[in-house]
């Protein structure tokens, strides 16, 4: 995760231009380059370039034994904690850290990969911090490539900002609203062009190019974006401007962090610290938590939905995802099935109340488990008489015309809780209307005839 995009106001500054211009020439065949080697302020209030100084007591050379123990509390479930020791000596400082996370609003909605790092977050503020929530309204334009093989198309600043709006919303379910400071990074990197260049002056091409994602596009010849070069320079210049003292995000933003710690270095800042998080398997089991790949869980999913998703989750990474979201072990003693029930108990209460757990459970009771219809059914209206089945299925639940007569074939589809036969596909309106068609195991519509 990281920062993010830019809102016009009036014409647009000289840095926007860049910005547009920059997404355009792309870098191929590097290996022989790599051989050489909201409310926003206005123009006049953003930040210059220059170094800041920060009021920051004197660390402690070696650390006192509470601070010890608070930071090993701290980074407990973190991949990696860099510099070795030094959260330590930060906390011995006796003062609140701030605890950046810069967000790229892409997308509206927040999974339970994403809580990972908010559930930090939390800890932070518990533990008396306070958290910088950059959302990169200004470098979402850009695209971070951490992770791509290929370039992220550009954002339109109005479904950013958005997007953005759902984000926070979501994101407070987790954070102490009063404990966090909301920045957008367009207040300092909708810069004009002198600023810009100064900025882009002060990294080599081939610091920024021995990122891995960069090393392997390079090597498949696949094109890399100037912008896309500069997005770790802009994300990094976020740590200078909010003078983070530790940054946090999934082990695929190593090397935006570690950047980060460039770019304060190279203003003359105190460098922050940064810790790397497991990330969080989809409900696959296989890839990453992405809504893109359909393995998600999402914090706004319904409660019945939640829960069976999690009911889901192979046995395999059962153990992760409790450590991951309730920093917790499994119950001790349970099995597999009940360790997934409470665990969906848990998360459903966490987003939707301590009374959700209950009907949700039930609900998938009587689904999965005693194999009965749920109580409430969505219509679906049809006009066709007669109505030819993988028709009707197909607007009912989505499907194409195939995958509905291959279900059909496979038993896969029942009337009234009866398994339909693969012939015949026509029926009279009058004989189903009224009736509950079912897809799959969980997938219900009643259906309803119409004039």
């Amino acid at each position: 995760m990281s920062p993010t995009g830019a809102l016009s106001f009036g014409e647009p500054s000289d840095g926007e231009k860049w910005v547009s211009a920059l997404a355009k020439p792309a870098v191929r065949c590097a290996t022989s380059l790599q051989r050489t080697t909201r409310s926003r302020p206005s123009s006049a209030a953003q930040s210059s370039i220059r170094p800041r100084v920060s009021n920051v007591t004197q660390e402690p050379s070696e650390p006192s034994a509470q601070a010890i123990a608070q930071a090993e509390a701290l980074t407990a479930t973190a991949v990696e904690a860099l510099p070795d020791g030094r959260l330590a000596r930060q906390l011995d400082q006796g003062r609140p850290l701030r605890i950046k996370l810069g967000i790229d609003p892409t997308a509206p909605d927040i999974h339970l990969g994403h809580t990972v790092v908010l559930n930090k977050l939390r800890e932070f503020q518990e533990a008396g911090h306070r958290v910088v929530l950059i959302i990169g309204d200004y470098t979402a334009r850009v695209g971070d490539p951490s992770g791509r093989s290929a370039q992220r198309p550009m954002l339109d600043p109005a479904a950013i900002d958005a997007n953005a709006d759902t984000f926070m919303e979501q994101a407070f379910k987790i954070l102490d609203r009063d404990k966090t400071e909301v920045r957008y990074n367009s207040e300092w990197l909708k810069m004009e062009s002198d600023q810009l260049f100064s900025l882009m002056a002060r990294p080599t091409v081939a610091r920024l190019l021995e990122r891995d994602d960069f090393q392997k596009r390079m090597a498949a010849e696949e094109p890399i974006s100037l912008l896309e070069l500069v997005y770790p320079l802009l994300q990094g210049y976020d740590s200078v401007a909010v003078e983070a003292d530790v940054e946090i995000g999934g082990t695929d933003q190593k090397f935006n962090l570690l950047f980060g710690r460039d770019m304060q270095s190279s203003f003359e800042q105190p460098l922050q610290s940064i810790l790397t998080l497991p990330i969080l398997p989809g409900t696959d089991g296989v890839k990453k938590m992405s809504k893109s790949t359909g393995n998600y869980i999402g914090v706004t999913d319904p409660p019945e939905e939640m829960f069976g998703k999690v009911m889901r989750v192979p046995d395999a990474i059962l153990g992760q995802y409790w450590q991951l979201l309730l920093s917790e072990d499994p119950p001790e003693g349970a099995g597999p099935n009940e360790a997934k029930r409470e665990l969906g108990r848990r998360l459903v209460a966490r987003f939707h109340g301590p009374d959700a757990p209950v009907a949700a459970e039930e609900h998938f009771n009587r689904l999965f488990v005693r194999h009965e219809m749920p109580d409430e059914v969505e219509d679906f209206s049809f006009a066709e008489d007669p109505a030819h089945m993988p028709a009707l299925l197909a607007g009912a639940f989505g499907v194409s015309r195939s995958e509905a007569r291959r279900a059909i074939g496979q038993g896969g589809v029942k009337l009234d809780g009866e398994a339909m036969p693969a012939e015949p596909l026509d029926y009279p309106a009058d004989e189903l209307d009224g009736r509950v068609l079912q897809l799959g195991k969980r997938r219900f519509r009643r259906l309803v005839k119409g004039a």
